[in-house]
């Protein structure tokens, strides 16, 4: 089923990184908890996952919380990122065979870190905006988290690929429109019934890709 694939396309937060103590073990979560703003951080997110027209001022408030706090201090206590079971070893074995990356509604501070590490092609997501070494408490939002099918799709056109081609890999309910339009669909650890249900693979382990994906 996946002899086709010539791209795996991975989800970041509760995906590829697992942050554990904070909601949907998000980059966000932990950057909050980092900088002591867990409470804030989890009402606003209370406040604004029911509003699907309003994610960039979602991403606006948290961003805030953030101003004036220092980069280093934040990523002395959320480095290395939490890799999900079975993630570094998979990722190993499927380099050189596929183009690789993230796409996710999570913080470039760790999906860069992650595509750095897991040599990874490309990663995209949003931007908390650095200066002088601290958070400035401003933001990009460069993926909508229930837009993210608008993104892969331009992220198919940007490295040349048709949609078919691409093994996109999830574990939430703002993933299921991605699954939806990509050649295979891999639900990791789902955390969303009917992401479980659409998806062409559930795992709980990624060492369970590279079969799936060459097979």
């Amino acid at each position: 089923m996946g002899s086709h694939i010539r791209a795996i396309i991975f989800d970041l937060d509760g995906t590829l990184v697992r942050y554990h103590g904070v909601e949907f073990e998000s980059s966000w979560g932990a950057i909050a908890a980092a900088a002591g703003m867990q409470k804030e951080s989890e009402e606003i997110l209370h406040e604004f996952l029911p509003r699907h027209d309003a994610y960039t001022k979602w991403v606006e408030r948290d961003a805030a919380l953030l101003a004036g706090i220092s980069v280093e201090e934040i990523t002395a206590k959320i480095f290395p990122p939490p890799y999900a079971a079975g993630a570094k070893a998979a990722i190993a074995k499927l380099h050189g065979r596929y183009t690789m990356g993230i796409l996710s509604s999570g913080v470039d501070l760790v999906a860069e870190r992650a595509r750095e590490e897991l040599g990874l092609d490309f990663s995209v997501a949003n931007r908390l905006l650095v200066k002088d070494g601290h958070f400035t408490g401003k933001s990009e939002t460069i993926v909508d988290l229930w837009k993210k099918a608008d993104v892969m799709k331009k992220i198919a056109r940007q490295h040349e690929l048709d949609l078919s081609e691409i093994c996109f890999v999830g574990d939430h309910m703002n993933d299921v429109p991605v699954m939806r339009i990509v050649g295979l669909s891999i639900a990791m650890n789902a955390k969303d019934e009917e992401l479980a249900r659409i998806a062409d693979h559930v795992v709980t382990d990624f060492t369970a890709i590279p079969q799936i994906v060459s097979s």
